[in-house]
């Protein structure tokens, strides 16, 4: 990966503050207000074990199917690291005119979401709420370092990507939990990501008329080494594995609804003003998307193969239709 040049980094942020403003004014007269508490049914709630001699949690609390409980942990700590992707983000662009306004009111909406996630889950006793402290006191204190520190460029096309798939696992976790409740709250949240995605989505696009080559680049970078902000937090492989097999967020989910209709309204593929390194980043894309194709047919295939033996068992699998 090659940082992006400092002086075209300096130059881009200046060129692109319009675009900034006139993204956060259509951001702001676009989204709704809403209230996390007005989501949260704390009439379920009673005390926990501890100081006030509460009930203990126990599994038998939870009304959530397991592969729910596995994605709304991994959802909630990725949502609890946000004073770390505040650092990151403002560090890579300005904390100055609009993108300082920009900066701390995607903050501000980010908060929401750890807040609502963890009221409902406390309230319905959804999930162990002393693993949950054990992991989010585990994961913060790693915190959270992109792979492309201080790079504008890279930090854009990241979040686009990561918002869209963020707001597609938010989504399928709701229609997975086999709880109205916590499908509505999710479809909320989900509602936020997307127009946060909107926001990052239509600012590369003016950094690709202004910086064609260079973007070009950014976008390749951040495709074939994409994680999850969560990656790595402790039990991230196992809740993984089993949020994939169950559909609510796999490789093809990845490619065909967060992927292909990004690079799509970028029109990467027909852009004509690449040449050296933006074409070769271009070269480099088409092969990655051909290369993840194949690697999704075997995973089906897998997971076909898994489903079918604990069918075999008499074990049915619980699995997301598309």
């Amino acid at each position: 990966m090659k940082e992006l040049d400092p002086a075209i980094q300096s130059r881009l942020i200046r060129d692109l503050e319009p675009a900034v403003a006139i993204e956060l004014e259509r951001h702001i007269s676009t989204t709704k207000n809403w209230y996390p508490h007005e989501y949260v049914p704390w009439s379920e709630g009673r005390t926990f074990a501890g100081p006030l001699n509460g009930d203990a949690w126990e599994a038998k609390d939870s009304k959530l199917t397991a592969v729910a409980q596995d994605s709304l942990i991994l959802n909630l700590m990725t949502e609890d690291n946000l004073p770390s992707y505040h650092t990151e983000i403002a560090n890579s662009m300005s904390r100055d005119g609009a993108w300082n306004v920009w900066i701390n009111r995607w903050t501000a909406e980010e908060a929401r979401h750890s807040i609502v996630l963890r009221d409902y889950l406390m309230a319905t006793r959804g999930v162990d709420p002393v693993e949950l402290e054990d992991i989010r006191m585990a994961h913060m204190q790693v915190g959270y370092q992109t792979p492309f520190p201080n790079d504008m460029l890279h930090t854009v096309a990241y979040v686009t990507f990561q918002e869209l798939a963020t707001r597609i696992s938010h989504r399928n976790t709701g229609r997975i939990s086999q709880d109205e409740i916590c499908e509505g709250m999710l479809a909320r949240v989900a509602l936020d990501e997307n127009l946060h995605m909107l926001f990052y989505r239509n600012l590369l696009a003016e950094a690709l008329k202004l910086e064609p080559n260079h973007a070009m680049r950014a976008i390749t970078d951040v495709l074939i080494n994409f994680q999850m902000p969560g990656a790595g937090m402790p039990g991230w492989g196992r809740k993984s594995v089993q949020i994939a097999l169950a559909g609510i967020y796999d490789l093809q989910l990845h490619l065909e609804d967060v992927v292909m209709p990004v690079l799509r309204a970028w029109g990467v593929f027909e852009l004509t003003t690449l040449s050296g390194d933006g074409a070769a980043a271009r070269d480099e894309l088409s092969a990655f998307l051909k290369k993840s194709a194949e690697e999704v047919a075997t995973f089906n295939d897998k997971r076909e193969v898994h489903f079918s033996r604990l069918e075999a068992r008499g074990i049915e699998p619980l699995r997301l239709s598309r």
